[in-house]
């Protein structure tokens, strides 16, 4: 459906346990492979040089593709506690920087990474990471980490940029969908692409599929996004790296 809808871009994840499902719907759609562009991430299990390689591999298998569009590390520690994150992350990049200098992944980034990650892996590496991908929504918007991606050119991405459907309900979101005449979710994925940041949405109807990709018939005040800016704390999944 999203295909049919005009998506290009399909991020995936071996944790998620769709990338078979996803070679299955490339494969029956006869769309070629250039055309489409696949991003998937290592799990927090799969980390580690050899460990990285083994799992790329694997992912490579359930796309059914010899390459690959964009990796990513899915979190920076297997779990808060993990003291040894620091070398376990270099020794995960520098597998995953083989790869890339390979041909295998055409770019390489990172999923969950806040500053003091970013920081160790770039005093370790030779190429930069291209994204980060984390939680931004209005009311969870990571200024640090953004600021600092940006700074260091590393393209933000956006997962769950409405707030897992929590953002949608917020009278302010609702208040400016009404003003402009737009879907509450359109109101946060403009944000998202004002703040240049690519929101990853999910949806499951070709409508909102539809009405997700039109973010440019319309555009967002300054005043309306200092207003979401500066919202209260709201939507956060509750999901940190080192809590």
């Amino acid at each position: 459906m999203a295909l049919e809808a005009g998506y290009r871009y399909f991020d995936t994840a071996s944790f998620y346990q769709t990338e078979a499902y996803v070679a299955e719907a490339l494969r029956d759609s006869g769309i070629a492979r250039n055309e489409v562009f696949l991003a998937s991430k290592m799990w927090k299990d799969e980390m580690g040089y050899e460990q990285a390689k083994a799992a790329f591999q694997r992912t490579l298998e359930r796309l059914e593709t010899d390459y690959l569009d964009l990796y990513l590390i899915h979190w920076p520690r297997p779990h808060a506690g993990y003291a040894d994150w620091k070398q376990l992350d270099v020794d995960t990049w520098r597998a995953m920087e083989e790869l890339y200098q390979a041909g295998k992944i055409r770019a390489i980034g990172l999923s969950n990474f806040l500053p003091q990650h970013i920081e160790n892996l770039l005093q370790h590496s030779r190429v930069t990471p291209i994204a980060n991908q984390i939680e931004f929504h209005p009311g969870h918007t990571q200024e640090a980490t953004v600021r600092y991606c940006q700074a260091h050119g590393i393209q933000v991405q956006a997962w769950s940029p409405m707030g897992r459907t929590r953002v949608l309900h917020d009278p302010l979101v609702q208040e400016l969908a009404e003003a402009h005449g737009v879907s509450a979710a359109q109101i946060c994925l403009r944000y998202a692409v004002q703040r240049q940041v690519i929101p990853l949405p999910k949806a499951s109807s070709m409508e909102r599929m539809k009405q997700n990709q039109d973010l440019f018939s319309f555009a967002l005040s300054q005043e309306e996004m200092f207003r979401l800016d500066t919202m209260p704390p709201t939507g956060w999944s509750g999901q940190h790296p080192d809590l």
